[in-house]
């Protein structure tokens, strides 16, 4: 059996409440626990005590048992210290989208073009200007 240490929603619309469960990771996000290791109310504010509670023994034993926590509860445990920090990569995460490139590149044409434009007419005006002046 594959089992997951994973969040279970509950609560009404707009107030999330969730349930720190471990869980057969074939059953339903909401559906058949085999035991409740905590909560989570995303709603308190980080710095409460409230926000995050879990039997750590309890997690601990599923750990033990090869159960694999989600990616949100990896996060619970670092903070608790009780599972090492991973190193995260998203190499993408400062990349622009294709829109914002496209108008990126827009702007350094028409920079371009502006620059080219101020340069020729400087050029040239002091020779139309010393023209009339021989005759």
């Amino acid at each position: 059996m594959a089992m997951k240490i994973r969040l279970a929603r509950g609560g009404s619309k707009k107030r999330p409440h969730y349930a720190i469960v471990a869980a057969d990771s074939r059953m339903p996000r909401d559906g058949r626990f085999i035991e409740k290791l905590g909560t989570y109310n995303p709603l308190l504010p980080k710095d409460s005590e409230e926000r995050v509670k879990m039997d750590m023994e309890r997690v601990q034993y599923w750990l033990g048992q090869g159960a694999q926590p989600t990616d949100r509860i990896s996060r619970f445990l670092e903070a608790a210290g009780v599972k090492e920090k991973t190193a995260r990569n998203n190499p993408n995460k400062a990349e622009p989208g294709q829109k914002a490139k496209q108008r990126a590149e827009e702007r350094a044409a028409k920079a371009a073009e502006a620059e080219a434009a101020a340069a020729e007419p400087v050029a040239e005006a002091p020779a139309e200007a010393e023209a009339p002046a021989e005759e």
